[in-house]
């Protein structure tokens, strides 16, 4: 009876953790790192990360992750209709350094507080009624968020 307990425990261990989780349920959140503001801009990247420019561009373009082009207009090739209601996006690595890039996109409501713009990287305890799947977690990776940093910054 004992042989026959433990191989239904093993076998049901097995199978859970084989189970694919249900479509739509998010990775438990990713550990959050703390930043700090100097001067109107975060000079560290986050959690010590290196952006890589071709993952940012694809992740400003990409309705399910930043979605940077509902409101702001880029020069990507392959985009025929972006947003108008937010400044262009071409040249700004001619007007900001890459700090400054980097807290306005973690959190631009620094710079002010009436910004309709996400925090993209706004600690989850300051997110007002996230949605069900948010809650506890950044809009965007930290890794995502380095990598759109490393994106801006070839906009000259």
């Amino acid at each position: 009876m004992k042989i026959v307990n433990t191989l239904f425990l093993l076998l049901f261990v097995s199978l859970s953790a084989s189970a694919a989780e249900p479509e739509g349920v998010p990775p438990p959140p990713e550990p959050y790192c703390q930043w700090e503001m100097v001067n109107y801009a975060i000079p560290e990247p986050l959690c010590g990360l290196q952006g890589e420019a071709a993952r940012g561009e694809k992740i400003v373009s990409d309705a399910a992750k930043g979605n940077c082009l509902a409101c702001h207009e880029l020069p990507i090739q392959s985009v025929e209709a972006y947003g108008t209601i937010a400044p262009p996006l071409s040249g700004i690595a001619n007007r900001l350094g890459e700090a400054q890039l980097r807290l306005r996109v973690v959190d631009s409501r620094h710079l002010n507080p009436n910004s309709i713009m996400p925090g993209f990287y706004r600690d989850p305890s300051l997110i007002n009624r996230p949605g069900k799947s948010y809650v506890g977690r950044t809009f965007l990776a930290a890794q995502d968020v380095e990598d759109v940093i490393a994106y801006l910054v070839t906009l000259k």
